[in-house]
């Protein structure tokens, strides 16, 4: 009895140690070859964010043509509520032809598309690689989806036994976990932020079918000594002119209510050209000097 309980809560610190500041202070020399270091915290940015924003509005523009009779029910009432005639031209001149519409928006739009499946890394669970296509270095390749906290808002009970918990450089926290609690507040506050017939960000990724392919950066594993890195984090501030009828494909809503705060996200950028069949790894861990 005593080995099986041992055996627990050594599987459950494996989980947790990563997030317990003092581990990981006296393990980062260990694990050289899997830090991303900067200078500043400027330097966290691979690409510029006008380039991130155009990569989400050529995919997005075709993911809102791509969904058909669904979103033709609800286009008179978006036409009316913005005053204005919504496009009837795909943003990027591309129609999606296939039934899974998500994947074949994507690798139109993009030129890849990701999969999910058990990762190439022992014991690292599910992994997300490159389906089809191929990633250009610098491409926008995943978003980190979930709740955005700052860092005075209450997370402590979604934290538990939460091992999708993301922390950007200035403290603001994203809650990727797609169970439980965290899947509740993420519902609640998606519901809370809609304006008038348009969602403000998308809940589907708490399925196992997200409208958005890209919100699957949650699953992207921690390179390793044999295997380095070919994506990294970079955060990204939707910007105020993001088009209202696109953001029902955004991954991220805002824990408390501020229409004055933009809402954060994270994308993960590709570091090299990645070939189908790759998976994607991430460095966990940035030091900013």
């Amino acid at each position: 009895m005593f080995g099986a309980a041992l055996k627990i809560l050594q599987n459950q610190w494996k989980s947790y140690r990563h997030r317990f500041v003092p581990w990981v202070v006296l393990n980062l020399s260990k694990n050289e070859k899997t830090l991303r270091q900067v200078r500043e915290r400027s330097e966290d940015k691979l690409v510029p964010d006008e380039e991130v924003s155009q990569s989400l509005l050529q995919l997005f523009g075709v993911l809102l043509r791509s969904h058909g009779a669904a979103h033709g029910e609800l286009r008179p009432y978006q036409t009316r509520f913005l005053g204005q005639s919504l496009s009837e031209e795909d943003p990027c001149g591309v129609v999606s032809v296939c039934g899974d519409y998500e994947d074949d928006a994507m690798l139109q739009s993009l030129g890849f598309c990701l999969d999910r499946k058990p990762s190439s890394l022992p014991f690292a669970g599910t992994g997300v690689f490159v389906a089809k296509g191929r990633v250009p270095k610098g491409a926008t390749v995943a978003m980190y989806p979930g709740t955005v906290y700052q860092f005075y808002e209450p997370i402590l009970l979604q934290s538990i036994r939460n091992p999708f918990v993301f922390r950007c450089i200035d403290g603001v926290l994203i809650d990727g976990n797609d169970r439980g609690l965290s899947k509740l507040v993420f519902k609640s506050c998606s519901g809370r932020d809609r304006i008038g017939p348009f969602m403000m960000s998308d809940s589907s990724w708490l399925t196992s079918r997200p409208q958005n392919p890209l919100a699957v950066g949650q699953y992207v594993n921690n390179c390793s000594y044999e295997a380095p890195a070919n994506v990294c984090y970079q955060e990204y501030d939707v910007p105020d002119n993001f088009p209202i009828q696109l953001r029902q494909y955004l991954p991220n809503v805002n824990y408390s209510h501020d229409a004055q705060r933009p809402v954060r996200c994270v994308v993960l950028v590709s570091l090299r050209d990645i070939e189908a069949g790759e998976e994607l790894l991430s460095n966990y861990y940035t030091i900013v000097h």
